[in-house]
């Protein structure tokens, strides 16, 4: 009897950033995501060559990186969260997460997307885990649900992400549900208007070892395209006079970060 399908797959996309104020500057890229059903983590593993679950591989999902709580895995780690801001979530409800995994034991996520479900299958709430070049880690939950299946919200920042852009800013998440197309949206904004557009769009595609494998060559080392595209960008919008934000000022503006360090890259007391 064969296995049974997996339901966690691949997503074949363009992300595109384009800044407003105070310079405008657009870049695009293409990239592929894992969109990991987080009960299936040790199935994908052992049935997809070229990935592990918390051990050595050429792409290597670890737990720790996401949602960090010591002794716990990530669907418990995210259970925990969710509880913490009053949302119930049954034993069986489900949830997947649209995330890089570790690259040759690299990895950096500007922002990860779960999408959590009841034990019906019904949308419950999204959550955008954002990830800076420190390593730190900041949860936004979103339950408002949007016609035609998906979240929103619009949430004050609070969290150093770029050195081009202030800590005042909100945050205004527009996720679609995943499906046959993978549609999210992230803008920065200053009350009504927008300074930063961010968008992420593309495809599925199954995961398995040879879509796996040519992914990997049309995309190679994908993590490390990532950080060398985003810093690549940060010198060309240096290099157009945008001001620049240090970590250290406006400290009492980063709130809610996980792994929270300092700007020597040293753990914050």
């Amino acid at each position: 009897m064969g296995c049974a399908p997996l339901r966690s797959c691949l997503y074949e996309c363009t992300v595109m950033h384009h800044r407003l104020v105070p310079r405008r500057h657009r870049f695009n890229y293409r990239v592929f995501l894992f969109c990991l059903d987080l009960d299936e983590l040790d199935a994908v593993a052992e049935n997809v060559a070229g990935f592990s679950r918390n051990a050595w591989n050429f792409y290597c999902f670890r737990d720790r990186d996401h949602l960090p709580l010591p002794g716990r895995d990530l669907k418990e780690s995210l259970r925990g969260y969710l509880a913490g801001e009053g949302v119930d979530w049954p034993e069986s409800g489900r949830a997947v997460l649209v995330t890089f995994p570790r690259v040759l034991g690299y990895v950096f996520n500007p922002v990860s997307f779960y999408f959590c479900f009841d034990g019906e299958g019904e949308p419950l709430c999204a959550v955008a885990e954002v990830g800076n070049t420190f390593g730190e880690l900041k949860p936004y939950l979103l339950r408002d649900r949007q016609p035609g299946g998906g979240f929103r919200r619009v949430v004050p920042k609070h969290f150093y992400v770029s050195p081009f852009s202030d800590l005042d800013l909100c945050f205004d998440f527009q996720l679609r549900l995943p499906g046959e197309r993978l549609q999210v949206r992230v803008d920065d904004r200053r009350g009504d208007s927008k300074e930063l557009l961010s968008t992420v769009a593309g495809r599925r595609v199954d995961l398995d070892s040879w879509t796996l494998f040519w992914m990997t060559l049309k995309y190679p080392l994908i993590t490390l395209r990532v950080i060398f595209l985003i810093h690549w960008n940060a010198l060309l919008i240096w290099a157009k006079r945008v001001p620049f934000h240090q970590k250290t000022a406006n400290m009492h503006l980063q709130r809610g970060v996980l792994r929270s360090r300092d700007r020597a890259g040293q753990p914050s007391p």
